[in-house]
């Protein structure tokens, strides 16, 4: 049985909209350079597996991704001066946001997680969440969950990956998490040919308009991704599949 919204006839949605129970995820991302090694899809191509393999779990359904997301910043994603990145006003991504909940709510969807996978998204998200709850009122029965999957890596898990010491979140933009998780799901979008073999970015504590490039390596890449493996994205898609899927049976009383 597909997991996926878009593949089945409105008339087997309908059904499956019959069972309170149903979770709908909703993964969002970004079109968003990562790096000459990883494709400009990377972040909605991980929050959509990612949302499978929960869905997966939960008998769910994954519904189309929001695959272009807020501004990249040059901290976390590079920077807007790459070819190929392609991003929305937080306005924009909000509004979209909230006309999608309010159509999931005319659907009669009760149980919906919205699944980021692109840093610079997750306010713009919320805006979005917040107008759509609004509109449809208290009485209505839709909760709502919102996620950034990389906050469930557990330290165990960390600790495999990074065996010399996890760095942090902050540079792991085209590095060793994505890299990795990409190897486990699409390994064949991978060009280990290409990874770029840098020191981590030095950014200083603010940031200035018009945006200085000059801070942000060549590549695109924040930190080095090497020691990227499929078996590190292996270990880490079923310890988050399996922490995501934990969250939402213990928010969603009816799921089980």
């Amino acid at each position: 049985m597909t997991v996926l919204m878009s593949a089945l006839s409105w008339v087997a949605y309908q059904e499956r909209l019959q069972d309170d129970s149903l979770v709908l995820l909703l993964p969002c991302g970004a079109l968003e350079q990562h790096g000459p090694h990883l494709p400009l899809g990377t972040d909605a191509l991980l929050s959509a597996a990612i949302a499978q393999s929960v869905a997966t779990n939960l008998n769910g359904l994954v519904a189309p991704t929001l695959s272009y997301g807020y501004k990249s910043q040059p901290k976390s994603g590079g920077g807007q001066h790459f070819p190929g990145t392609t991003s929305l006003d937080g306005q924009s991504l909000s509004q979209i946001t909230r006309d999608v909940i309010r159509e999931f709510a005319r659907h009669g969807v009760k149980n919906l997680v919205v699944v980021d996978g692109h840093y610079e998204n997750q306010w713009f998200l919320t805006e979005g969440i917040d107008l759509a709850m609004r509109e449809l009122g208290t009485a209505h029965p839709l909760s709502i969950m919102r996620l950034e999957y990389w906050d469930f890596c557990t330290e165990e898990t960390l600790s495999h990956v990074f065996p010399d010491g996890f760095p942090g979140f902050a540079l792991e933009h085209a590095a060793v998490i994505e890299t990795s998780l990409m190897l486990h799901f699409c390994p064949d979008l991978v060009a280990l040919d290409r990874l770029p073999t840098i020191a981590p970015a030095n950014f200083p504590p603010y940031d200035m308009y018009p945006t200085r490039t000059e801070w942000v390596p060549q590549s695109g890449v924040l930190s080095s991704a090497k020691g990227a493996s499929a078996e590190k994205g292996r270990l880490m898609a079923e310890q988050l599949t399996e922490s995501i899927t934990k969250a939402i049976r213990h928010e969603f009383s009816s799921v089980q």
